[in-house]
């Protein structure tokens, strides 16, 4: 593994700013991996540090950004902005990059991913659902999959089996009709933090990083 340094930017969105930080590897590929956090929390919460850290260590650049709306149209109007701040940065010569997101940033980053796969954006390869908030708690009947059905990119989920806001069946019949080439990576009786009684936070972190490891690895062969 190699080493990282940090940056913290402002990303212009509107007339506002969007408060991110970069993970950069000494020696960097020409991918990187943007992620955002869930309905409450920020860019700092521990879980996407620690992928972003992971991640960096074996070369690819990781911009982690903060944005507190819970209306999803302007986390998506807000993921986009840092897309496209990516895509113009004269700082680093990207030929692609995967957008992922925990719970309800992973839901924005649907949204951007589903729209750019209409355009045929092909600087998109790929989207990362941590924790894929389906359905809301005991209300399984309303589905949030209004756009995983129409994205082409390659998805990867990454849910707890014991995820009160992603039914296992749920997810796997949602995934079988999806266009896209889909993966998904359960942990064995995590909740939608995950959580499992037993295993250290850690050691879940570890299993959860080694799995989008090899599957960005996977898709960029």
């Amino acid at each position: 593994m190699g080493d990282y340094t940090e940056a913290k930017v402002k990303i212009p969105f509107g007339t506002n700013y969007l408060d991110a930080v970069f993970s950069i590897p000494d020696k960097i590929l020409p991918y990187a991996v943007v992620l955002t956090h869930g309905a409450s929390g920020d860019m700092n919460f521990f879980h996407l540090i620690s992928l972003a850290n992971y991640l960096a260590s074996h070369g690819f650049l990781c911009l982690r950004f903060t944005c507190k709306s819970l209306n999803l149209i302007y986390r998506a109007k807000a993921y986009k902005a840092v897309v496209e701040y990516l895509r113009s940065s004269g700082d680093y010569n990207l030929s692609g990059i995967f957008l992922g997101g925990r719970s309800m940033g992973s839901r924005a980053a649907a949204s951007v991913t589903c729209q750019a796969d209409q355009d045929n954006d092909s600087f998109i390869q790929g989207l990362i659902c941590l924790s894929y908030p389906l359905h809301r708690p005991k209300l399984q009947t309303k589905l949030r999959d209004e756009d995983l059905p129409f994205i082409k990119s390659p998805v990867l989920f990454v849910s707890g089996t014991a995820d009160e806001m992603c039914d296992k069946h749920l997810l796997e019949s949602v995934a079988v009709k999806m266009k896209a080439t889909n993966k998904i990576h359960w942990i064995e009786k995590a909740n939608h933090s995950m959580a499992v009684k037993g295993r250290t936070t850690d050691d879940i972190l570890l299993e959860i990083n080694m799995q989008v490891l090899s599957w960005i690895k996977e898709i960029l062969v």
